[in-house]
Parts: structure tokens; sequence; C-alpha cells
């Protein structure tokens, strides 16, 4: 048997956690069901000081679906979700599931070709927009679409008292031809929609991968992906009722879906959710609500640990902090917990897998190779089989970078009508994840970085995370982002984009020189320049392609 499946990992967990887990629910909407059955008049959403119990989404969640039924979304049809991190997110998520319909979530970041794109793709019959999305962005391309059904609503519905700063200049705005998600709902309110039958293997939702190799491809999320790795999730970080979800994540991403609101509803436990993240917001309703488990991008963490309120904040009630989505220095994990207190565990997974293919048990702290400095990403989670692989396809041993190949319940049968990129991407249903690394003979696996990132100068590889891990040991440093350029003598030569922390200064050469100490002469940055902030994504990714022109 192959080294990589022989699960030598398993030895790190304690007594009674469990090898292996199985979807217990049918749907990820009777995994819904089951927790307001269980915690009906409990809180489910805590949106800045407001309250909705599991009872009340269930109730407003049934009239949506029946409204939406009724303007024509029938079972298999596609409903766009533009939003923040509202309480409407998951109502209009579940009242989608109601109607037997597909959730299709949409980046409220995205400007109009974008929106057009996915809209168009997914050929999405509905639309529910936060007004201002709609008004600014949606409504110049909806008519290029096939949307039939616009409902918009407002991140001041569900308020108590007056609005907190993030929403002060915000002003309500109903717009021609479309329908309010609240009136639409009190129309049918007390209504029960008809019923559907969904099974594990119908799509929950398509959630579009990132483009970063051509353009947002559909991953068709079924109930089984997200029932299991919500149950991944729960088991993990062994959560249960007396825990609560800090909603740093953006819920439109696979991270916020299920390591926000598919554990949430399954558990069941509150999510506090504060519109978007703004480190200062968070810090303050993290020490009010006291939520005892999140999960966020790395750079989020930076955010809070740079926020001047980070060390007067008391954020002792989170003791299950988990980052994934980029890379995680070890040098801010080590800052983060000497300042902020909790010690970040990493985990990692895909769009495709549904969230976390691998992730450090609650109890371990992940380990750190020698050679690179990488952070390990932790051990492959339940029931799922990591391989690393050469060029030839072939297993490697412990210690050889290769790529991961990923199978397991989690990963994503494949792309909204695209069967060559599915058969590209997933033969014979394993990913290929386009992510290198290695595993240690401890069953450790760590992240290198993505295939198309290697820069190679002069002959030499050099991956850019090693880089920016060195850059990142720079007390001066608050983000790094390295890139191959053109370089006449080496062919591709190191350059890197760092951000500073406010109140520090370094110059391009002491950077370089704090580089050239540290790292084989072939690897260290030629060129270094230091630019206000680094590009990245909505969920922290950084986005070199950007860089890679300036």
């Amino acid at each position: 048997m192959s080294t990589q499946t022989e699960r030598p990992w398993l030895a790190l967990f304690d007594e009674g956690l469990p090898a292996d887990i199985a979807p217990e629910h049918d749907s990820a909407l009777a995994m819904f069901a089951s927790a307001v059955q269980r915690a009906g008049e409990r809180t489910a959403i805590r949106y800045f000081d407001a309250d909705l119990t599991w009872s009340q989404i269930d109730g407003l969640s049934d009239a949506l679906a029946v409204g939406l039924a009724e303007l024509g979304i029938a079972p298999g049809d596609r409903v766009g979700l533009y939003l923040q991190n509202v309480p409407q997110f998951v109502i209009a998520m579940v009242a989608t599931w109601k109607a037997g319909a597909i959730m299709v979530s949409v980046n409220p970041m995205y400007r109009e070709r974008e929106v057009e794109e996915l809209l168009s793709d997914s050929g999405a019959k509905a639309l529910v927009a936060l007004e201002s999305l709609y008004g600014d962005i949606a409504a110049k391309v909806v008519p290029k679409t096939g949307v039939e059904v616009v409902v918009t609503t407002s991140p001041l519905d569900f308020l108590d008292g007056e609005p907190p700063g993030l929403l002060r200049d915000v002003e309500r705005v109903r717009h021609d031809g479309t329908h309010d998600l609240l009136e639409l709902a009190g129309a049918h309110e007390g209504a029960s929609p008809a019923p559907v039958n969904l099974g594990l293997d119908d799509i929950a939702f398509l959630t579009y991968t990132s483009g970063t190799t051509g353009p947002p491809k559909g991953a068709m999320n079924t109930h089984r992906n997200v029932v299991f790795n919500s149950q991944a999730y729960r088991d993990w970080m062994r959560l249960d009722e007396g825990d609560s979800v800090f909603g740093a994540a953006p819920l439109f991403h696979i991270t916020g879906l299920i390591g926000h609101v598919g554990v949430g509803m399954l558990v069941p436990m509150p999510l506090s959710l504060f519109y978007r993240f703004d480190p200062g917001v968070a810090l303050e309703l993290a020490e009010r609500h006291r939520p005892t488990y999140t999960i966020a991008a790395i750079t989020a963490f930076i955010a809070l640990l740079n926020h001047p309120d980070a060390e007067t904040r008391d954020l002792s009630s989170l003791q299950k902090v988990y980052s994934g989505g980029a890379p995680i220095p070890a040098a801010t994990v080590e800052a983060f917990e000497r300042k902020v207190g909790p010690y970040i565990h990493n985990i990692y997974g895909l769009t495709e897998t549904t969230s976390p293919s691998h992730a450090v048990p609650l109890d371990r702290r992940a380990p750190v190779d020698e050679s690179s400095g990488a952070l390990s990403v932790g051990v492959p989670v339940f029931n799922t089989i990591v391989r690393v692989v050469g060029e030839d396809g072939q297993d490697l041993p412990p210690g050889e970078v290769g790529e991961f190949v990923t199978s397991g319940p989690q990963v994503v049968p494949g792309y909204w009508e695209k069967p060559e990129e599915t058969e590209n991407a997933l033969p014979g249903g394993a990913l290929k994840t386009g992510d290198v690394g290695f595993m240690d003979s401890d069953g450790w696996f760590y992240l290198v970085d993505r295939k198309k990132d290697q820069i190679n100068a002069s002959g030499y590889k050099v991956w850019p995370r090693e880089v920016e891990d060195v850059l990142y040991g720079h007390p001066a440093v608050r983000e790094a982002a390295v890139v191959g350029v053109p370089d006449e003598y080496r062919g591709e030569t190191v350059k890197a984009f760092v951000s500073l922390r406010q109140g520090e200064s370094a110059s391009e050469d002491e950077l370089i020189a704090f580089c050239k100490e540290r790292m084989a002469a072939y690897k260290y940055p030629r060129q270094v320049e230091i630019i206000d902030e680094v590009p990245k994504t909505a969920t922290g990714k950084i986005l070199r392609r950007e860089l890679r022109g300036s």
C-alpha cells in the first residue's frame, strides 16, 4: 500500500475522537430541519445586537420559499445570492433548498462583468441581492441574463436600535421590478412550501472558483459534500451546543458556507454576523458576544493583530481558532498568540473539496518544516485520502514535493456544465488540486505553493511561499507577496511586494539583505517594491497575477 494512504496520522487523535464519519442527514435541508426540531427557540443568528431563533429562520424561509415558487422558481432552478454577511443570506439559502432549487453564491465584491458571467454561466432564474448591490451593479446586467425574478433586501433589516457605524450611511432604496424580501415573506407568512425530495447527490449550491487559472467554474457542491464536511468541522473542532461561531469569513465563500453556516446548523449553535469584516468591529463584537470558535483567512487575523484595540479587547472565549484560504506564516501565528491569545490552527481545502481536506487536530500545534520554514497544513480529515504525485502521476515517498490529489466524500462531482474541465481536474473522481507540497514521515502535510506560481530562476525552482515566509519574519513587514518577473540574464528573477506595519520602516535594500542572510543565493529577491496594500481576493488570497503585471 502507498505511503500516502497508510494514515499514520491517526495516532495523533486522542482516544474517543472518531476516525470515520458518514452523513447522518440525507440533505443539508434535513440538517437544518433537525436544528429547528432540537433548538427551535434558541438563538441561531446574532446580527450585531439582534437575535433570530431557529424557528424564526424556519418560518421566514418557509414563507420566502412559497413566494419564490409563486414567482415561478421550480425544483432544479438556480437562485443567485448577492449578499454580505447578513441574516438574509441564511434565510434565502434555506428558502432556495425548500423550493427544491440550487443556490448560486455571488461574491459581493464582484462588478458588472463578473456578476453577468456567473449569472449567465449558472443559468440563474432568480437573484436575491442587497438593494445597494442591485442598484449599483446587478440592475445593469440582469437584462442580459436569464434572471426573471429579483428579490432585494436591506442590511438594516433585523437590526435592533440605531444602525452600527458600518451601516450608518446605508439608505433604503426600492427598485422597479423587484420584490422586497421581507414583504414577499410577509405576504406568505404561515404558509408551507410543497414538499421537495432532496437527496445527498443533489446539488446544494454552486460555488465559483476564483478564476486564477481561467474563467470561473461553478463547483457543484452536493448535499452529501455539505453534510459530510459540516460533520468534519463539528467533530474535528469538537464543537457542541455550548459553542458559538464568530462569522469572520464571508458567507459567499466555501469556508463561510461550511465552516460557519453548515456546522452551525448541524451542531446546532449560534452564528454571529456583522455585515462584512472590519477589524475594529470584529474585535468589539468578539468581546461582546463571547464566541468560542472561528475560521477565517490569515489576512483577517493579521488585520486583527495590527489593530490598535487588539491588546485591550478580551478574546479569551475564542479557544477553537482555525485559518484557511491562504498560507499561514509561522511568524504570524506566533505573534497573534503572543499579542491576542489564541493559537491559530491551520486548515486546508478548496472550493472543490467543499472546504477542508486537511486540518491540524485541535489539541496539536502544527510542526514547522526545518528546511523551508513552512507551517504544516495538517493531516487529512476523516475518510479522506490525499496522494502526493509526481509529473508522471505516480505516488512520491515522504519528503518529496509533488501535486496533492484528493479523494473523499467532500470532493465535488464536477463543474457545472463543463464536462471537459471536469475530466481534466477530476479524472476518476480524484481531484488534481494544482497545489504542490509534500508529506513528512509522520503523515503531516506541507503546502509549498501553486504549480503555476513556481519561479524558474537560472534553472533553479523557487517557490514564492518560502520567500514570503522569510519576509514575514522581519518586524516591519505586514504583508508580502512574491512573483517571478522577466530577467534578461536569469530568464526569471524573484520580486517581492511588501506592505509595512503602521509606524514601522524598512528600505528595499534592507529587506533584500534580510532575505539574503536567510536563503540560498538563487532564492532571495533581487527586487523589492514597497506598496500600501498587497492585492487580495475577498477571501484573503493574494492576487499574484495582478502583481506580475506591475
